[in-house]
């Protein structure tokens, strides 16, 4: 079952001063089955950031439309583009992006705290998603009390506390040093296993080794699109 789809979708931005027009994405199709990983690959400039914020609904697309569930989302405005961030679309980012201020459950119920979910229930799926990252003793330390990997453990479980139909991760590993890496990847697979959805941007060819699917852009196409037979049968645990 599709969970995503984007058909004939295309992204031209206008460069500052001047009447030239860079066509970032070259009108791809492409469907994304539930409870698929997908790496998402390419060089600099081959479109692979510009596709990821068009799914994350965090822009528009020129033309095209993007079905997330049984919604054509590239037909939203500001403020729906926003409520179905909030709602449909979890996000992992290399830099972390947790509020230094907040303890890891305070930035977990964030989500949540501006759908107006009640203070109980924000907890509950707070210390519920905690233990699922294995951070259930680190609860109330800060991001600065954290190593980088239990950071990325705490990105992670924030971005699930919706339970979103997709999850979209940008080189969640890029700032980890191998180990660390390994057991992050331990938890998407655990995650995939769990029948989430979740597409992945990477350099990294283990990193992609590691997903079902690998599909690289080249210059706002897509050149590749293969389901990965090699994928490790025996997956990391979460330590």
């Amino acid at each position: 079952m599709a969970i995503a789809s984007i058909h004939e979708l295309t992204k031209t931005y206008a460069k500052p001063g001047s009447s030239v027009h860079v066509l970032a994405l070259r009108g791809i199709s492409i469907e994304f089955v539930e409870g698929e990983s997908v790496a998402i690959c390419g060089q600099s400039g081959s479109g692979k950031s510009t596709l990821m914020n068009l799914l994350g609904c965090l822009d528009r697309p020129t033309s095209g439309s993007y079905l997330l569930g049984d919604l054509d989302v590239s037909q939203l405005n500001d403020d729906e583009l926003s409520d179905i961030r909030g709602r449909r679309i979890g996000f992992v980012f290399q830099s972390f992006n947790l509020i230094p201020q907040l303890t890891v459950l305070e930035n977990l119920e964030v989500p949540l705290f501006y759908q107006g979910c009640p203070v109980r229930v924000r907890r509950e799926k707070a210390l519920e998603l905690a233990e699922l990252v294995g951070l259930g003793d680190r609860g109330h330390h800060r991001p600065s009390e954290l190593s980088g990997g239990q950071q990325q453990r705490a990105a992670i479980a924030r971005s699930l506390i919706n339970d979103p139909l997709i999850l979209l991760a940008d080189e969640p590993t890029g700032n980890l040093d191998t180990a660390t890496g390994e057991t992050i990847l331990g938890i998407f697979d655990k995650l995939r296993d769990q029948g989430k959805t979740i597409l992945m941007v990477t350099h990294e060819p283990e990193v992609a080794a590691r997903c079902d699917r690998m599909i690289t852009l080249r210059d706002g196409a897509v050149i590749d699109d293969v389901h990965n037979s090699t994928r490790p049968l025996e997956r990391s645990s979460v330590a």
